[in-house]
């Protein structure tokens, strides 16, 4: 029978977010997974949770390890490499699958597997964290504010935080990538730092500049909206680099610096500590405009990997207790609406 929770990855930074709140909500039947016997079996023994351990080389492997596993929250990075391997293997053994990717690429390669995902009665639902979670739901908001809306902006803001191994070490890999957005309803390339705009949030006016978040491909499935930037507010400098990689991507592609630059990273700490997680803040302005206006609101939340913590096992839970009906590629917002992300502590949204 199919009734256990796996949080695959969980020994990562935000696997272990994930895994402890988990517990701390009392959901039943969690299994803890992982590539590596030590990592995995550390944090397994930790919280008293049993483990399985597995890589993601084997199609055969895999499905083995899914025989009673109900839902996968898939947290091992980078997804690039991960995603598919992981999200076939739940198709192929009638398993929802979840994850915290934030790359363009790999949402659309798993909205790809739609129509398997509902012939097999399972949910794909990648971007359960910060990515795209709050993201997602600003936009599917201004949708239904502006619904004749034809273009939208959402743009990122962070006050404080710093970066997981994860997440630095998935930057890394897409290093020699430009920019992406979306025009008429298509994904298109563009230069690393093509666009900067100066956003003002209410409170303060930022300079921000276009980057290639997974809302360009989730908001267009969500809301329907031909024309989509995600914007990051950057120091001047940050953007500067961004514009001189394009003359760079020869060498930022190359296995060597990249393999160079990941042993560094995982040299550093894992990823901000309780304090940091606890000062910091994120805002997800998001402008919607029509032939005619534009509709404008600001999301205020707290530090981006608490917050992914705590809605990937709020959808995690809600999956894991049938409380979603539909099947096939959905995104977060899609599932549960545009106020899913006001439930939890210290989110505000604001029309401005």
């Amino acid at each position: 029978m199919k009734e256990h929770l796996l949080i695959y990855g969980c020994y990562g930074y935000t696997g272990q977010l994930i895994a402890k709140l988990a517990v701390e909500k009392n959901i039943k039947n969690i299994i803890l997974g992982g590539r590596d016997l030590e990592k995995t079996k550390a944090v397994a023994t930790a919280l008293q949770l049993p483990y399985v351990v597995f890589d993601l080389s084997s199609s055969t492997e895999i499905e083995k390890k899914l025989t009673t596993i109900k839902t996968v929250l898939h947290c091992a990075g980078p997804f690039k490499y991960t995603a598919l391997p992981m999200a076939q293997a739940c198709i192929n053994t009638q398993t929802h699958y979840l994850d915290i990717t934030g790359e363009i690429d790999v949402f659309v390669s798993l909205q790809a597997l739609n129509e398997k995902a509902k012939q097999a009665n399972c949910i794909v639902m990648p971007g359960v964290g910060f990515d795209v979670v709050p993201s997602d739901s600003m936009a599917l908001y201004l949708k239904e504010k502006m619904p004749d809306a034809t273009h939208l902006k959402l743009v990122l803001m962070s006050v404080g935080g710093k970066l997981s191994h994860g997440t630095s070490i998935t930057i890394i890999e897409n290093l020699e990538k430009g920019g992406a957005r979306r025009e008429n309803g298509k994904i298109i390339e563009t230069p690393s730092g093509d666009k900067t705009e100066l956003f003002d949030f209410g409170f303060t006016k930022k300079m921000g500049v276009e980057i290639p978040w997974g809302d360009v491909a989730t908001a267009f499935y969500t809301t329907g909206i031909p024309n989509i930037s995600v914007y990051n507010i950057l120091p001047p400098s940050l953007i500067k680099n961004m514009q001189r990689s394009n003359y760079l991507k020869w060498l930022l592609g190359s296995r060597l610096l990249k393999n160079f630059l990941i042993s560094r990273v995982k040299k550093k700490e894992a990823g901000p500590d309780e304090k940091i997680r606890k000062e910091s803040k994120v805002y997800v302005l998001g402008i919607a405009t029509n032939a005619f206006t534009q509709t404008k609101a600001l999301l205020e939340l707290p530090e981006g990997y608490w917050i992914t913590a705590q809605t990937a096992v709020a959808i995690a839970q809600q999956i894991m207790n049938d409380q979603l009906s539909a099947r096939g590629f959905i995104t977060p917002a899609a599932a549960f609406g545009s106020d899913f992300i006001l439930q939890f502590d210290h989110t505000k949204r604001t029309d401005l």
